[in-house]
């Protein structure tokens, strides 16, 4: 089932609905997993690819060179360590009024040149000509001549002066606009930062808890790889102790993990009926369990005599819910599940009633997201009574049966 749903990279509602908290976040780690595993092979093959277009390219006789520090390392100034740094803002101000100056100084050398062409056509034909005065009034003509040409250069000077205040006035005012605008740009720019202040938060709250999902499912692998190591090392011992006859009394059987998939016939599944992942029909999973489960003698007690009395049959959560709130921690029922092909482990811990999925689509056992196999759901319970459910740190073991309170047991359907 967990492979079919990596394989997919899509989970249906009706299943995603029986997970509990650490399951969904052992199963969205595997699933990320699965993402960066994929994203890395195409990356890769691309590289392959684009290294097989890439052309070799010509060696450029253009090279590079570092300034050179204490130490023959490569020179690095940080701005703002040395005392005589100036401030990032003021800096930025200088910057801004450099810019707004020379903007200013190209406006007013534009305009500079027009007056000056206006002043040019304005008086260049106010000069007299010496040719058209009569030679029997020279000396009269010279003299009047030169004295208004002296008053043409003091107007034209006058106009010229005016005119370089008014360009002055003119390009400090410029600059006086161009800086404002500046400041008022960064001012915006400022504001939006503060405005990405919050998207910041959220996004460290994201990868605050992305780490955190990463932890917990590290743990987890961390905790099946004891779970399943203690267990074959009780394996061994047991088998060691019955082939060399202990004098001691034998221990009470311990479950065994199954680490591969038994493909054994005696528990292979029947070709008729078709699997699915999920379905709402209570009719297909009864036929299911009837089909696959019930020649595997699913929900019987070890010696196959009698079915075991945390079994129960097609009960919602709820019903599950109320069976066991009176119960002490450790207080559990295996219920067929409504709405999947599988079945749901109902226990009862400090904080409330926990459910946790059972995988049943490999031809073995194991809770979803874990990594330890068994033949039979009763290996699954024993398992659990010695080795703790939850690999958060908590330790939740299972420690009594929740057998029928009603008159007509609740599997009665599944048998019949």
């Amino acid at each position: 089932m967990l492979q079919q749903i990596l394989t997919d990279m899509y989970i249906e509602p009706e299943l995603l609905a029986e997970l509990n908290e650490e399951q969904k976040q052992i199963l969205f780690f595997k699933m990320r997993e699965e993402q960066i595993r994929r994203w890395r092979e195409r990356e890769t093959q691309l590289g392959k690819e684009e290294a097989a277009r890439v052309k070799v390219k010509k060696v450029s006789g253009k090279t590079v060179s570092w300034m050179k520090g204490l130490g023959d390392d490569v020179w690095v100034w940080v701005m703002g360590e040395h005392p005589d740094d100036k401030p990032y803002d003021q800096i930025c101000d200088e910057i801004m009024a450099h810019r707004a100056a020379l903007q200013a100084q190209r406006e007013a050398e534009k305009l500079r040149a027009k007056k000056e062409a206006e002043l040019e056509k304005r008086f260049s034909g106010l000069h007299l000509e010496p040719e058209q005065v009569v030679l029997s009034e020279l000396e009269a003509q010279q003299k009047e001549q030169r004295r208004a040409e002296e008053e043409l250069k003091k107007l034209e000077l006058e106009e010229r002066r005016k005119a370089e205040e008014e360009l002055r006035r003119l390009e400090l005012e410029r600059k006086q606009q161009i800086y404002i605008s500046l400041k008022e740009v960064q001012g915006s720019k400022h504001t939006r930062e503060e405005e990405d202040t919050e998207w910041q938060k959220t996004l460290q709250k994201s990868k605050a808890a992305d780490m955190r999902r990463r932890s917990l499912a590290k743990q987890t692998i961390e905790d099946h790889r004891r779970r399943s190591v203690k267990a074959l090392e009780r394996g061994r011992v047991a088998a060691v102790t019955k082939a060399f006859g202990s004098t001691n009394p034998a221990p009470p059987p311990k479950p065994k993990p199954r680490n591969t998939t038994n493909n054994s016939s005696a528990i292979s599944r029947k070709g008729g009926m078709r699997r699915s992942v999920s379905t709402s029909s209570r009719d297909h999973i009864i036929r299911w369990f009837k089909e696959e489960q019930l020649p595997l003698r699913a929900g019987f007690q070890h010696d196959q005599s009698r079915i075991a009395p945390w079994f129960h049959g097609i009960i919602s959560r709820e019903q599950a819910e109320a069976l066991l709130a009176e119960g002490e921690p450790g207080f559990f029922l295996v219920r067929v599940s409504e709405r999947i092909f599988g079945y749901v482990l109902s226990y009862r811990s400090r904080e409330g009633t926990k459910h946790l999925l059972i995988d049943a689509s490999e031809n073995c056992y194991m809770l979803l997201g874990d990594q330890i196999r068994f033949s039979s759901l009763c290996e699954l319970v024993e398992y659990h009574e010695v080795e703790p459910l939850s690999s958060s740190g908590v330790e939740e073991y299972l420690r009594s049966a929740c057998g029928q309170r009603a008159a007509t047991a609740d599997y009665t359907d599944l048998f019949t």
